[in-house]
């Protein structure tokens, strides 16, 4: 009787990894492979269409859900991608990445945690790592592999959109909290729990001119590599899993294009040996023309992009890889390297062992530990500018009026990147709002009154708290290149408190510094609480003096924006500076 053949070397889970990789490549077609390097949006895919076009990988926009939008919904969905790829012939399985910038921000119900720019000016890297390992054990029991963080931009004009995904202004403050790569990968990327991080957006992005979203950083080589190239140095010596190009040019040419770039200095010099993966339709915008040609696909392939985010054309991306290959235009050797990367992770990922979601992590998402975890970071991320005497907040027999458009808005403190990729206002997801915090930190004999508008308050009150700033946005809408002050509404409701007398703190809800130094001889307090999200409690923690304030501006605060770009060691003389942050005496 003839003996059944032996497993192929790919499947033998006690085999090296480039072994697996090296005989499972010789078993691919070109096709194979090219599915390999594509990643598809899933309403533009389903399971079926996706393993019919052999593609390797899928992901979820912001906003992009399934329903119901709770974590079982998001492990069924993906377990159906899985089972979909791993029923095909070789059997691959598929990568599903998700933006998962400030937790695991797309499911309701998940924690979520400050956004970037106040984990900067909390200054703690340990903690960012933590957070790194909650977001990682949330987006586990989702089944998601692929997490697209964290950002390691330098963001060096706060005109820009995406300043509250920048840790600070300065490359040490990505390089300090790119711990969360740890956290997020753990001690190895098979580990229960771990997910492959994705450091972003490689390179430049937070250096354009006039901080325009996707615009051009017209800058040196020297300038380009002592600001922006630091937190991508540091990511690789941390191990992460994949690197995300930018939508930006440098000095006019388009980063997806960019062979020195991705090849020569990423590659080559900082020696990353895993997979480069485009953003959104990055390759579309390569020759500054609607849409991508076969000469757009065959010159980021070139300059050493691996896996291609192509959401809705995923077939004609496919189509036109394979006529590139076929007129010579794109060597073999390339396409094999980019498997070669796409693979290894795969495998490193224990995916072929275990496609499935990992249900024992359900119990995470949004877990009291890591909403104590994101409260403890909300804490930590204010900071303190300005304090006559009016701060902390006495606890007994006080009488606090509360007011502004962002005090009882949990979408509002939450910012861009939630549930939507826009983010929205209102009781969008689960949690505490600042109000909420307040209201249940005021002790025995004190009152708290809220109104948005700020009426009905008159001077009886001995302290009024203003919680106002800006409304959720992300890149392209959250660009302000005239105008970075706060709206009417704000200071008619700032002004409403002051006419009575009773002394204001303002706390700024904003995703950047805004300009408000006209405005602030007229307060007693300033707090800068950038974007806390679902845990605006911590707010109130520090407030109240339960903890004194520790956060330090990771972004040097302008006296008007025709400051911008304001940093440190430009001469500019600021509102406060770099690093400047108050405490309490008691």
């Amino acid at each position: 009787m003839a003996s059944a053949a032996p497993a192929p070397v790919y499947k033998n889970p006690h085999a090296s990894v480039s072994a697996r990789v090296n005989d499972l490549l010789g078993r691919m077609s070109l096709d194979d492979k090219i599915g390999q390097m594509t990643q598809a949006e899933r309403q533009a895919a389903t399971p079926a269409q996706a393993a019919q076009a052999k593609l390797g990988s899928i992901l979820s926009g912001g906003g992009s859900v399934p329903t119901p939008n709770t974590p079982e919904s998001w492990a069924n969905m993906y377990d159906a991608y899985q089972k979909a790829a791993i029923a095909t012939p070789l059997g691959i399985p598929s990568i599903y990445g998700v933006d998962a910038v400030h937790g695991h921000n797309n499911v309701y119900g998940a924690t979520v945690f400050p956004h970037n720019i106040g984990l900067g000016a909390a200054n703690d890297p340990e903690l960012v790592q933590k957070i790194g390992k909650a977001t990682a054990e949330e987006v586990s029991a989702t089944g998601i592999d692929q997490a697209f963080g964290p950002c390691l931009c330098v963001a060096r004009d706060d005109r820009w959109g995406r300043t509250y995904e920048s840790y600070g202004e300065v490359p040490q403050n990505a390089v300090a909290n790119a711990t969360i790569i740890n956290g997020l990968q753990g001690r190895s990327l098979s580990a229960p729990g771990s997910v492959m991080a994705t450091a972003k957006h490689y390179i430049g992005d937070g250096g354009t001119t006039t901080g325009t979203d996707q615009g051009n950083t017209e800058i040196s080589e020297w300038e380009l590599r002592a600001i922006h190239l630091p937190p991508f140095r540091e990511a690789v010596k941390r191990g992460v899993g994949s690197v995300m190009v930018s939508f930006n040019s440098w000095n006019g040419v388009k980063d997806h294009g960019n062979k020195y770039l991705i090849t020569d200095l990423l590659k080559g010099e900082l020696g990353f040996s895993g997979i480069v993966i485009s953003d959104w339709d990055g390759i579309n915008q390569i020759d500054g023309q609607t849409g991508f040609t076969a000469a757009e696909v065959s010159q980021s392939v070139n300059a050493g992009i691996d896996l291609f985010m192509v959401p809705y054309d995923y077939l004609k991306f496919i189509t036109l890889l394979r006529g590139e290959v076929d007129a010579g235009n794109v060597p073999l050797s390339r396409i094999d390297d980019a498997n070669r990367r796409i693979l290894t992770k795969k495998f490193e990922l224990g995916l072929f062992e275990r496609p499935l979601t990992d249900r024992s992590y359900l119990k995470t998402v949004g877990s009291p530990q890591h909403r104590d975890l994101a409260r403890q970071a909300v804490r930590e991320s204010q900071v303190l500018l300005k304090n006559d005497g009016v701060l902390p907040l006495a606890k007994k027999n006080n009488k606090i009026f509360v007011a502004g458009k962002n005090a009882d808005d949990i979408g509002n403190q939450s910012g861009g990147w939630t549930l939507t990729w826009q983010g929205q206002s209102g009781a969008v997801i689960p949690g505490t709002t600042i109000l909420d915090g307040i209201k249940s930190e005021a002790g025995k004999g004190s009152t708290v009154t809220y109104d948005r508008a700020g009426n009905g308050i008159d001077s009886s009150y001995k302290v009024a708290v203003a919680v106002v700033g800006e409304k959720p946005y992300a890149e392209g809408a959250g660009d302000r290149p005239t105008d970075l002050k706060l709206d009417a509404e704000d200071l008619a409701t700032i002004a409403k408190l002051k006419a009575t007398g009773v002394p204001v703190v303002v706390v700024l809800v904003s995703g950047r510094v805004l300009d408000v130094a006209s405005e602030l001889p007229g307060w007693k307090g300033l707090v800068a609480a950038w974007l806390p999200g679902s845990e605006g409690a911590g707010v109130a923690d520090v407030l109240f003096g339960d903890y004194k304030p520790t956060g330090k501006l990771s972004f040097t605060w302008p006296t008007s924006i025709a400051q911008e770009p304001i940093n440190p060691g430009d001469g500019k003389k600021p509102l406060y500076p770099y690093g400047y942050g108050l405490t309490y005496r008691r």
